[in-house]
C-alpha cells in the first residue's frame, strides 16, 4: 500500500450513514472513492457531490449516489486532495484543473478533510505552480499582468497544444513562483484581479489532513481551534 492509498482508505473512516459527502478530484481521491464504493456496496447510505466531471464518471461507475451542488442544502464533509500543504494547513490545489468547483464545494461544507501523500507536505508553499483560472476572453492581458509582477505565468495546454479547458470552460495560467512568502496576501491580491475566476490558494479551508507515507502509516494534522 502506497501513501496515497493509505490516506485515501483511512479517510473512509470519517464517513457515516446518511451523510452528504463532497467528493474531490485527483489520484489520491481515487483510492478514497474506491474504498467508499466498497462501503456503499455493503449498505452504507451516502449522497455524493462531485467537484469535477472526472469524479462524477468514477462515482457513477462505482454506483455511488450523486447529487449536484445546487440540489443539496449542505455538505457534511468534503474529502479532497491537495498539491501542497504547509504547516498551517494552507494549500495549493488545482493541479487537476478542478480548483473552482473544489473551492465551491469546500465552502458549502461543514467540515473539510484533505488526503495527500507525504511528498505534498512542505515547509513553504510555492514550489508547485499556482493555478489561476481565467476567462478565455482577454486571458493574454492577465498573462501580461502576471509577467509584469514576476509570477512567470504559463498557459496550461493539452498534449495536442490546445489550451486546457476546465469543466467551466475557462483557461488556467500556472504561476511559477518558486516560493510564496505570504499566501494570505497573495490570495487577497488574486481575488481582486478582474478576469481571474478563482485561484488555487486554499487558505484556512481544511480542518484535518491525512498524510500517507510509503510504508503505509498515516499522519494526521488538525487545525488548531
Amino acid at each position: 500500500m502506497n501513501g496515497k492509498q493509505a490516506a485515501g482508505y483511512q479517510a473512509v473512516d470519517e464517513i457515516h450513514n446518511g451523510m452528504t459527502v463532497g467528493l474531490g478530484t485527483g489520484s489520491t481521491v481515487y483510492f478514497f472513492l474506491e474504498a467508499l464504493a466498497q462501503k456503499v456496496a455493503s449498505g452504507l447510505s451516502v449522497t455524493g457531490v462531485a467537484t469535477s466531471q472526472k469524479t462524477i464518471d468514477l462515482a457513477e461507475n462505482w454506483k455511488i449516489p450523486m447529487e449536484s451542488l445546487n440540489d443539496v442544502d449542505r455538505i457534511d464533509l468534503t474529502v479532497d486532495g491537495a498539491d501542497e500543504v504547509d504547516q498551517c494547513m494552507n494549500g495549493i490545489k488545482g493541479g487537476g484543473g478542478a480548483l473552482l468547483y473544489e473551492k465551491m464545494v469546500a465552502q458549502a461544507s461543514d467540515k473539510r478533510l484533505w488526503i495527500v501523500d507525504s511528498r505534498k507536505k512542505v515547509q513553504q508553499l510555492g514550489a508547485f505552480p499556482l493555478p489561476i483560472e481565467v476567462i478565455p476572453f482577454g486571458w493574454k492581458q492577465i498573462e501580461k499582468m502576471m509577467q509584469e509582477k514576476g509570477c512567470h505565468p504559463q498557459l496550461r495546454l493539452n498534449t495536442d497544444g490546445t489550451p486546457f479547458e476546465t469543466d467551466a470552460h475557462h483557461y488556467i495560467l500556472d504561476l511559477h513562483l518558486g516560493k510564496i512568502d505570504d499566501p494570505e496576501a497573495l490570495a487577497d491580491e488574486l481575488d481582486h484581479v478582474t478576469g481571474v475566476v478563482e485561484h488555487g490558494l486554499f487558505i484556512h479551508m481544511t480542518d484535518k489532513t491525512l498524510i500517507g507515507y510509503p510504508d503505509g502509516h498515516v499522519e494526521t494534522m488538525e487545525r488548531k481551534k
